[in-house]
Parts: C-alpha cells; sequence; structure tokens
C-alpha cells in the first residue's frame, strides 16, 4: 500500500491526571510506521498542571497532535466522544493515556481491514503492570457477533478501530464507566460481526487505580449497558448479567489464564 494512497486514521485518547504514563501513549502512536494520523487527545479537566503542559509540549512539537480542554470532569466516555466530533479520519481508533501500540500496529491492522473490507476489528494484547513488566497476553478471538459481545466484552479498547465510511460515526453512550463495550455492540447493530487479529498489536497496563481494575464496582455499569443499549428493565439486566455476562466473563478468564501459562 503506497504512502499517498493511505486514508487518515483519527486515534482517539482521552486524558486525566496523566502525566505518568501518557508521554509513553502518546510516542507510541507517533512512532507508528502508519503515518498518516492524526491524535485527538481531550483532557477531562486535569487537577495536575504537568498533564497540560506535557500536552500542550507534544501539540507544540507534532502538528498530528489536536488537543481539547474540557472546562469540567465528565468521564472518558465524554472526553472520547469529544474527540471523535472533532476527528477528521475515515477510521477511529483508540489508545488510552497509560496504554501502548507496537510500531507497526495501524500499518498492519488497516491492511486487514482493507483487504477484507471490515467495518470494525480488534486485536490480541499483552499486559503489564505499573513498571512495565509483561504480565499476560488476552488472545482476541477470530471474530465475535453482536449476541456473542452481548454474553461478554470480548474486544480491548486499546485495539479497536472502526471505519466511518460504512456507517459514519459512532458515539459512546454518556454512562461513566463501560462505555467501550457499548460503543462496540451499536456498532455491531449495523456491521454484525467484528473481526480480530490473533498477534499482539497493544500493550495494556494494568495499575490499580484503572477504571476497570475493580470488576466488582464494574457490575451497576454492565447492567446499565444492557438497558442503554438493548432497552431491558433493571431486573432483566441483572439477571442477563448474572447467569450468562459472568460465567462467559469466568470463562473467558479461564481461557486467558490457561493460555498465559503455556506461553
Amino acid at each position: 500500500m503506497k504512502q499517498a494512497r493511505k486514508d487518515l486514521v483519527s486515534v482517539i485518547m482521552p486524558s486525566y491526571n496523566a502525566s505518568r504514563y501518557i508521554g509513553a501513549s502518546i510516542d507510541s502512536v507517533l512512532s507508528q510506521t502508519y503515518r498518516r494520523l492524526e491524535l485527538l487527545i481531550t483532557d477531562d479537566n486535569s487537577t495536575d498542571p504537568e498533564t497540560i503542559e506535557l500536552l500542550k509540549a507534544y501539540a507544540e512539537k507534532d502538528k498530528r497532535v489536536r488537543i481539547f480542554l474540557l472546562p469540567e470532569n465528565n468521564g472518558p466516555g465524554f472526553a472520547r466522544n469529544n474527540s471523535i466530533r472533532e476527528a477528521r479520519g475515515r477510521y477511529i481508533a483508540f489508545c488510552d493515556s497509560d496504554d501502548r501500540w507496537m510500531p507497526e500496529k495501524l500499518e498492519k491492522q488497516i491492511a486487514f481491514m482493507r483487504k477484507h473490507k471490515y467495518c470494525l476489528t480488534f486485536s490480541s494484547y499483552l499486559v503489564c503492570g505499573a513498571d512495565d513488566e509483561q504480565t499476560g497476553i488476552v488472545i482476541a478471538p477470530r471474530s465475535v457477533t453482536l449476541n456473542e459481545l452481548k454474553h461478554d466484552n470480548k474486544i480491548g479498547c486499546l485495539t479497536a478501530i472502526y471505519d466511518t465510511k460504512r456507517f459514519g460515526k459512532f458515539f459512546m453512550p454518556t454512562i461513566r464507566k463501560r462505555q467501550d463495550w457499548a460503543l462496540f455492540l451499536t456498532i455491531l447493530k449495523k456491521c454484525e460481526r467484528a473481526y480480530g487479529m490473533i498477534e499482539p498489536l497493544a500493550i495494556y497496563r494494568k495499575v490499580p487505580e484503572s477504571v476497570s481494575a475493580n470488576k466488582l464496582k464494574l457490575i451497576p455499569y454492565n447492567a446499565r449497558v444492557y438497558q442503554h443499549i438493548f432497552g431491558y428493565c433493571a431486573p432483566t439486566s441483572y439477571l442477563y448479567l448474572f447467569f450468562i455476562f459472568l460465567p462467559t466473563y469466568f470463562t473467558k478468564r479461564m481461557t486467558n489464564w490457561i493460555a498465559n501459562l503455556w506461553r
């Protein structure tokens, strides 16, 4: 694929008091072998000045970086939506402020999407701790349907890319957590199936303070996704969560645990 023929990729990154890791995240995006990208960072009203100073420094150094500062804190979904509205690219990709990409992530994944004309794709990813030491891997399935994703989120947000040329832009709901899962369910209502790449193309940083670290606290937000996306009442949402989502989720965790034992 010739460089001149490449479509613009808009990379969506929210930030909030992220000065410890965001530099490495930004560097991993800007150092992609796929050069035709824009990085849109919406800061969710950080209280530490270091984050804002760092963002402004990157924007001054590389014209592909565009920053937006929100006047109040509304959560990562709201920040991501702000960047999606401002995005000019055909492809929308996601990378959080403490995660990183492999150098050829976009090159390989966009080629994969173009070759097969896929609307939504994702990949496997490595897991590391606060000190960058690798602790595991999450293996992506070859594909996932709406019904399968309804049972459990199998798409790592840091690996997801969708094509706006097919159905336009999609936005996250305004719930504070689990917006990424809700977004992918919304997309799959249109394109029916998402496709995964087995090769790990990103690194997820798992730290105690991360939004997804405490799974028990996420239970009400998981139920809210069923209410928001499928219109279920609260009792039905919790029944679906406890009898379908959680068994599927623990099966996935066990599969990943076994896979990591044999690495």
